[in-house]
């Protein structure tokens, strides 16, 4: 239990040092598996604004976690799975009718364990890296060890085509807590999860078919903004 709780303390320790988070918009997600409170960085803002305002129009209702990977991610946020019947084979995921410009606010933002960034679709149509105007995830992955972050390293110099290094407080943070280093510099983290991570881990574990979504529907079933902007 005590390594538990130090693991714990670590986590928290940690996404508070990056961001004043006293001062962001904080999002609530009900879920059928369990409550997920969440900040929206203002480091962030055009994506902070957009989702807010999904939020209050009540986008995120009845969508279902439609992409789940265990020891990596959960996602939502397509609004066509609201109607999604038990195991129906899901189309392609739409990225409705805009996107978000990229706010990629790397070293001072990353993909640490708990970390809320935006979906998109790939660098071949997507070369700016703009966000789905819709679709988010919620990190997962698991913690590295120092091998496991010098291959993290290689495999974002290829998929960006630049020599790309973790400055050793986020390789800290990766050891401790974990995350998915692979996709740094390359989506936009646009907040994190203040309370509600064993939900987060609930649902990562979920099993599911060979396109990941998880076998028993887990929908949003109320998103509500409880902290709107100052």
């Amino acid at each position: 239990m005590k390594k538990i709780l130090i693991v714990i303390a670590l986590f928290f320790a940690i996404h508070a040092s990056a961001q004043d988070l006293s001062t962001c918009a904080e999002v609530l997600l009900e879920t059928d598996s369990g409550k997920i409170r969440i900040a929206l960085y203002n480091e962030t803002p055009k994506h902070r604004d957009n989702f807010l305002k999904l939020v209050k129009e009540g986008f995120y209702d009845g969508v279902l976690f439609h992409r789940v990977i265990e020891n990596f991610m959960i996602q939502t946020g397509d609004s066509t799975t609201r109607h999604a019947k038990p195991g129906e084979l899901l189309g392609e995921a739409p990225y409705e009718n805009y996107t978000i410009p990229a706010e990629i606010r790397f070293p001072q933002i990353f993909h640490k364990r708990g970390s809320v960034a935006a979906a998109r679709e790939g660098d071949d149509v997507n070369p700016e890296r703009a966000s789905s105007m819709g679709q988010f995830y919620i990190v997962w992955g698991r913690r590295f060890n120092s091998n496991g972050l010098d291959d993290m390293e290689e495999r974002v110099s290829r998929a960006t085509k630049t020599l790309f290094s973790f400055p050793q407080e986020i390789r800290e943070a990766y050891y401790k807590i974990g995350g998915t280093p692979h996709l740094d510099t390359q989506y936009t983290v646009f907040g994190e999860v203040l309370e509600g991570m064993d939900v987060v881990e609930k649902i990562q574990r979920m099993p599911g078919d060979e396109n990941n979504r998880p076998l028993t529907d887990i929908n949003i079933i109320k998103a509500t903004v409880i902290k709107d902007l100052q």
